[in-house]
């Protein structure tokens, strides 16, 4: 798992007790890396997660208004989809990208990586 995917399973356990995502994720971020700034306020691997919150697909998370990035919700989302259609999207970061966002030359930035680390660690519907 990156980073970004262990933030975002800690951010998970932290709102499984309560706390908002948004908060959790915070919390986590800044465990993960301290006091760089930029790396806790990353916002596409942010938004991946919280849009995951929002709609409900992350166990023990309450659905709800978390985030404003229809982007990064709607590829973490379609990443989603394809997981569970194929599990094997999971050893290929860049395909389950590229089939994702729909484009082979836009590069991602960790959100494949937090649904994967979420998908492994079983905390996705």
């Amino acid at each position: 798992m990156s980073k970004y995917g262990d933030v975002a399973v800690e951010a998970t356990r932290i709102a499984q007790t309560g706390v908002c995502p948004i908060e959790a994720w915070k919390t986590a971020a800044t465990r993960e890396f301290k006091d760089r700034i930029a790396s806790i306020n990353k916002g596409c691997p942010k938004s991946t997660f919280l849009g995951l919150a929002e709609d409900g697909f992350i166990l023990g998370v309450p659905s709800g208004s978390y985030t404003k990035s229809i982007l990064n919700k709607q590829y973490a989302l379609e990443a989603l989809a394809l997981l569970k259609h194929d599990g094997n999207f999971r050893k290929d970061l860049k395909k389950l990208w590229a089939q994702s966002c729909g484009s082979e030359s836009k590069a991602h930035n960790h959100q494949m990586d937090v649904v994967v680390s979420l998908w492994l660690s079983g905390f996705l519907k």
